[in-house]
């Protein structure tokens, strides 16, 4: 009786944490910020969404520039995590035109360029963030958040000039 009584316990803590696990990823749903992700690379848009689906709303992604602002405006998200290097238009004219049509979106770039000048051009855009790929577990995740919050997010590693 008490084997039976032990597995009863068990199951309905494992019920409990369930439940527990299935309404805190809900409240991830309600109140995180909402992510649209833009990069050239499938490979990279799916490590993307998967190391923050957790903590974020990811509503789109886009392969290019052009698609970046179409989703953008139709997506209305809080946060546009940027690639810099895409076809059809980059990623810093992407920001460039988003900011020019009033898009409330903020800018994270995510990119392999570990260039000051860059990092200028992506500030004058109006991105809040501005993260290396190679760095992208370390500063992801807070860069999004500063930018959440109207703050400014560089990652350390960057080569000052």
């Amino acid at each position: 009786m008490c084997v039976l009584h032990s597995l009863e316990t068990d199951q309905q803590v494992s019920t409990t944490q369930t439940r527990v696990a299935t309404l805190a990823k809900a409240d991830v749903a309600v109140n995180a910020p909402r992510i649209l992700l833009a990069d050239d690379h499938e490979e990279m848009l799916q490590t993307l969404a998967g190391i923050l689906e957790d903590e974020f709303q990811i509503v789109g992604t886009a392969n290019n520039g052009m698609r970046t602002l179409e989703l953008t405006a139709s997506l209305a998200p809080d946060i546009a995590v940027l690639d810099i290097s895409m076809p059809e238009m980059n990623g810093i004219e992407a920001a460039w035109r988003l900011r020019e049509e009033g898009s409330l979106a903020r800018v994270v770039f995510l990119t392999a360029h570990n260039d000051p000048d860059l990092v200028e051009a992506a500030v004058s855009a109006g991105a809040l963030g501005y993260v290396l790929k190679s760095h992208l577990a370390t500063d992801l995740v807070s860069a999004i958040w500063q930018a959440s919050v109207g703050k400014t997010f560089i990652s350390p590693s960057i080569n000052p000039e």
